[in-house]
């Protein structure tokens, strides 16, 4: 069942408490081709809430996944760091937890085979779910099986009858993708055989606030996580969080591991009632915690506006790096448009000759960049902000400077 207005995605408690409003802002991916920059685009109230039962984070759902992922623009494939991510995943379920050639390894929103593709050279039997038709090619192209589904309840069950169930599922970055989150861990317990295992990974609610990483809202995420509910969550369903690492990736992430209820051959660890406890000595069960963060991003938009408008007052040139979600999200909110930000740049192809929705700031190849030697180049990404000063660092040539967003704006040579 979808999400009523109004009400938690998880418990369908009425949602009264705001997080933080940041206004209106279209799609994330939704970006503008060239014949359309002078059409009006579709715009959506981006109002985050907090559900004072269970203190989920959430969006409402005001656009049908199926609209999201029609013709999905981020590859995953695009990242060199992220592709490294991937790999060391890989190695270490193997290492770690003996995966192997005899176990049936399935992911849950694959992209393009990013992923995948480690564990098929390395000989396990793997299979992709990615509901964007123009994605799962990419990875059908490298000859990754991919199922072209939404996944939920009714699919696990047709996944199951036509393969099997899964020895390791894993997600990185699906959860808070998931408008109906009860459908979908539901088909994950279908889906999982008796003594396989599950990772997920998502940015952590807690780095979201500590970091003032608002940007990182958007309306393909309806959902931001702390462990405390996710665990909830889980548990609600009849799986056992039994791990957690915290990770770098996306401004800090964490990596959770679940099996079913029953399973004693994986007990609960440490690291899970090490985090529980953090988070409840932070704050994490208490509303009026969640209720003050709207001001700290007020606070952002001030003070990264006040930096745009003195460099530009003093005719500095600007260009961007990256057309990631979180851009989009930042800009829109912010009122950056081509009056502060000259163009972007990004390595994916099929964003080249586009303009970013909302703000309509062009999309140029990385090139671009030394051919118009802009004073500053702002990062979009900032959360690959090391990789990318690596890859143009060329700019210092010139005497150019990066100006990084969050979780304050910055400066650096």
């Amino acid at each position: 069942m979808a999400q009523q207005e109004g009400k938690c995605l998880h418990c369908n408690h009425p949602l009264t408490k705001t997080f933080t409003d940041l206004g209106t802002s279209p799609l994330c991916e939704e970006f503008v081709k060239p014949e359309n920059q002078n059409s009006s685009q579709k715009i959506y109230p981006l109002h985050v809430y907090v559900c004072d039962e269970c203190l989920l984070v959430q969006v409402h759902e005001y656009v049908s996944p199926e609209e999201i992922y029609e013709d999905y623009f981020y590859f995953s494939s695009y990242s060199d760091s992220w592709l490294k991510h991937a790999s060391d995943y890989v190695d270490k379920m193997m290492e770690e937890y003996g995966i192997g050639s005899d176990h049936f390894v399935v992911e849950i929103a694959s992209n393009d085979g990013y992923l995948l593709q480690y564990f098929k050279e390395k000989g396990v039997p793997v299979l992709g779910v990615e509901p964007s038709e123009n994605v799962a090619r990419a990875a059908i192209e490298k000859d990754i099986p991919t199922e072209k589904k939404f996944f939920g309840y009714d699919t696990s069950k047709e996944l199951v009858s036509d393969y099997k169930p899964a020895d390791l599922i894993l997600g990185n970055n699906v959860l808070a993708h998931v408008p109906d989150i009860n459908d979908f861990v539901s088909g994950l317990k279908v889906m999982l055989s008796e003594k396989g295992f599950m990772t997920f990974e998502f940015p952590h609610l807690m780095q979201l606030v500590e970091n003032n990483q608002f940007d990182t809202i958007y309306h393909e995420h309806f959902s931001y996580f702390s462990l405390l509910v996710v665990d909830r969550i889980f548990a609600r369903h009849g799986l056992k969080l039994f791990h957690v690492e915290e990770l770098k990736s996306h401004g800090g992430s964490i990596r959770i591991y679940i099996c079913h209820k029953e399973n004693d051959d994986r007990p609960v660890r440490d690291s899970v009632t090490n985090m529980l406890r953090m988070e409840e000595d932070k704050g994490y069960t208490d509303i009026d915690f969640y209720t003050s963060f709207d001001e700290q991003v007020k606070r952002t938009k001030r003070e990264l506006l006040k930096l745009f408008i003195e460099l530009k007052e003093n005719g500095k040139t600007i260009a961007g790096y990256g057309a990631p979600g979180k851009g989009n999200t930042l800009l829109n909110y912010c009122g950056i448009g081509k009056d502060f930000l000259d163009y972007t740049v990004d390595r994916n192809p099929a964003k080249h000759g586009m303009f970013l929705p909302g703000s309509l700031v062009p999309i140029y190849p990385p090139d671009k960049i030394r051919e118009t030697q802009p004073d500053y180049v702002f990062i979009l990404p900032w959360n690959l902000k090391k990789e990318i000063m690596n890859q143009i660092s060329y700019i210092r040539e010139w005497g150019g400077k990066f100006i990084i967003p969050i979780p304050e704006p910055e400066i650096l040579d």
